[in-house]
């Protein structure tokens, strides 16, 4: 399978998304973009991000309240090409 890429919508920039991070967080925090979050374990909400395209999978069912087109990268991996709103 090849390594999903993650496209930030604003700058255009894409990185790739190694399967060995954890989560998505941790991919975008590898490539040193900034996002805001309180945890790692879905439970708070403040990472959460706009889901243009693609699709993630999440490792733990999250906590906080997500809306239709929302994820939270601190408990998700994509499973396609994916692009976000930032």
């Amino acid at each position: 399978m090849a390594t999903p890429i993650v496209t930030l919508r604003a700058a255009g920039t894409q990185l790739s998304c190694p399967n060995s991070e954890n989560c998505l967080l941790d991919v975008l925090e590898l490539h040193d973009v900034q996002v805001e979050y309180q945890c790692r374990s879905g439970y708070c909400g403040a990472c959460r991000l706009k889901l243009v395209k693609g699709e993630v999978a999440y490792r733990q069912q999250p906590l906080a309240f997500i809306n239709a087109g929302e994820i939270l990268p601190c408990c998700c991996m994509p499973l396609t090409d994916i692009e976000l709103e930032m």
